[in-house]
């Protein structure tokens, strides 16, 4: 008979990992990067304890969109007044917050609850090259 371990916080080991955005698909790129949050590229992922990696996006700003949805994809947001809403493009938004693009994405992969805010913590975002990671040793993440 097969005994189910139990995995829990203090036993999980997180590693620090460096993505390279530019020219990736930012569908692509974030479904790889909530994976690894998550966890779930380790045999031992279990969904209740934040056992992901940390996570290092750099060149976010030179992630592509495809077809027209840097003019058709629209991300609402709203003050919770009547009249309230406000509604952004792609393209304005990375404009304006050249990361933002990837962070959505990736915050609308992960779980909505305690510990998927938990897990999304563990993202770092840069819009160009440099980060301030270096110390933790990060290891370079291939997205295909």
């Amino acid at each position: 008979m097969r005994q189910t371990t139990i995995i829990r916080h203090k036993e999980t080991d997180k590693k620090w990992f460096v993505v390279d955005a530019e020219g990736q698909v930012l569908g692509r790129l974030a479904s790889v990067v909530a994976s690894y949050l998550r966890g779930k590229n380790k045999p031992t992922f279990t969904p209740n304890v934040d056992m992901g990696d940390n996570i290092i996006v750099i060149n976010a700003d030179k992630v592509v969109l495809t077809a027209k949805k840097e003019d058709d994809k629209i991300y609402y947001s709203s003050s919770g007044y009547n009249g309230g809403l406000k509604a952004i493009n792609a393209r304005d938004l990375r404009a304006k917050k050249p990361f933002a693009l990837v962070e959505k994405a990736v915050k609308g992969m992960i779980p909505h609850t305690k510990l998927g805010r938990k897990q999304f913590g563990n993202l770092y975002v840069y819009a160009g090259r440099e980060h301030n990671h270096e110390a933790q040793k990060p290891e370079v993440l291939e997205v295909k």
